[in-house]
């Protein structure tokens, strides 16, 4: 089957029906094999909220847990006319299946974890632009404070806080309450603009 449903409104471990036996369970995956979907309805409530359980265990995180519980659901329902009863319970390979994917998330949100932190190492460890590296050594201080009264209000504010306070890209963002897009935006042009205004040539 390629298509079902993908969950229950109640979510996991909502006013659960009793729990159904193992052979029950097969009874139920096996209806829902041929297409029976209140059959997998009483499935999902006879074993989601002992599911729920052990992905929270695993992801830490009870938004990420119903993410992946409904995930292993959708995949039941595609995938029941391959399980075995002799190779184990249906809870069990609803386990198995709910172990998987939740390692695969965690790894997922790790590396996104990891490549975030290496941006942010990056934008501290490197200039914001080399354009004001041209205009230091170009320029006087006097010149450069003269120059940026050419700038508009908000991106001179945004050039002072990275210059002469310090501030990184993303700390510029918070402090003006913008999008780091926007903030480094502002940055860009200003020092574009500063450049134009000084004659400082590229």
């Amino acid at each position: 089957m390629s298509e079902g449903p993908t969950g229950r409104s109640s979510g996991p471990g909502a006013h659960p029906r009793p729990s159904a036996g193992s052979d029950d369970q097969a009874e139920l995956l096996r209806r829902s094999a041929g297409g029976d979907e209140a059959a997998f309805a009483q499935l999902y409530d006879a074993t989601c909220t002992k599911l729920f359980g052990l992905v929270v265990r695993l992801t830490r995180s009870p938004e990420l847990a119903a993410e992946v519980v409904q995930e292993v659901y959708l995949m039941a329902w595609q995938q029941s006319d391959r399980f075995d009863p002799q190779r184990g319970t249906v809870l069990a390979w609803l386990c198995t299946m709910a172990h998987r994917r939740a390692v695969d998330r965690i790894r997922q949100s790790q590396r996104e974890r990891v490549r975030d932190e290496q941006y942010e190492l990056r934008q501290a460890g490197t200039p914001a632009d080399a354009t004001w590296g041209e205009v230091e050594q170009s320029l006087e201080t006097e010149e450069v404070r003269t120059g940026l009264g050419a700038l508009s209000e908000i991106q001179r504010e945004a050039v002072c806080l990275v210059y002469y306070q310090g501030y990184t890209h993303r700390q510029v963002a918070e402090h003006l309450a913008v999008p780091l897009g926007t903030a480094k935006a502002r940055i860009r042009d200003g020092l574009n603009n500063l450049r134009s205004a000084l004659g400082v040539q590229r």
